[in-house]
């Protein structure tokens, strides 16, 4: 063998060799990048069942935070919204703090607001100010909490109703069950008490992210993979969070760290490119 043949063989090996290291950096990386959405989306999911809500605005910040696609955001925090959601709202219903009565008006426009908002596909910077926003204002409620009011009062059949199609679409829109906004809107009218507004909430939450999602399917006949990924994350997080969160840990210390995250990725969302 020539020197010429030596010296390109041994390029060939050592180009070889780089990319091998490279594809294994790149793998570990990915990995590593992985496990810790996956720890990531566990601890948003026990912090918000900790205090009554399913998540969708943590998910968001959290997948904001690790640079995925807002495409990809809305859907999958719907995906894992229905999940903890479905956990909550049992609990509360099961601790009989469930109101049909208030619930209903809420949820009856909705749910088919929801769907025209999950259907509706808007351009990706569009998306990206909208969930930006909502991130924002879901900082500002967890930082403002309003205490128990101690009457109440529901509202009218029809400002319930015209309320519920609202946040339903913007709910559908932007990936979110509408809890979030639902809550504290509840608290501030004097329309229900705290658990009772967090039991309505829970499953407003559900059925809002579920007809938010078939009417994102119906559109785009796909649901991508990352949120049956992540769903055992926000499983174990919201049964866990459910039973024992709220009674371990101060409340008001929990909604300022996730007030924080909320924060960050809101305006990350909102100020970048």
């Amino acid at each position: 063998m020539t020197n010429r043949s030596k010296q390109e063989a041994t390029f060939f090996r050592h180009s070889s060799l780089i990319r091998h290291s490279s594809f294994v950096i790149r793998h570990f990386v990915d990995t590593a990048h992985f496990v810790l959405l996956f720890f990531a989306i566990g601890v948003i999911a026990f912090l918000y069942s900790s205090i009554g809500h399913a998540g969708a605005s943590g998910y968001i910040a959290t997948m904001t935070l690790f640079a995925i696609a807002p495409t990809v955001i809305r859907p999958t925090a719907l995906v894992l919204n229905i999940l903890v959601a479905s956990i909550g709202a049992f609990q509360f219903w099961r601790a009989g703090h469930f109101s049909w009565r208030l619930f209903w008006p809420f949820a009856l426009f909705s749910i088919p607001a929801a769907y025209v908002g999950g259907y509706l596909q808007p351009s990706a910077s569009v998306l990206r100010i909208l969930i930006g926003v909502v991130l924002l204002f879901s900082a500002a409620r967890l930082v403002f909490r309003r205490s128990d009011p101690r009457e109440t009062s529901p509202p009218s059949r029809l400002v319930a109703v015209s309320v519920g199609a609202g946040l339903g679409f913007l709910a559908g829109l932007t990936g979110t069950g509408g809890g979030i906004f639902l809550t504290p809107m509840l608290l501030f009218c004097r329309w229900a008490h705290i658990r009772q507004a967090a039991a309505v909430s829970a499953l407003f939450i559900w059925v809002n992210s579920i007809a938010g999602l078939v009417g994102y399917f119906t559109k785009v006949h796909s649901i991508p993979s990352l949120g049956l990924i992540l769903a055992a994350a926000a499983i174990i997080g919201g049964i866990i969070g459910s039973h024992l969160g709220s009674r371990r840990f101060a409340v008001r210390v929990i909604s300022l760290c996730v007030a924080t995250v909320l924060l960050i990725a809101g305006m990350k969302l909102i100020f970048t490119r």
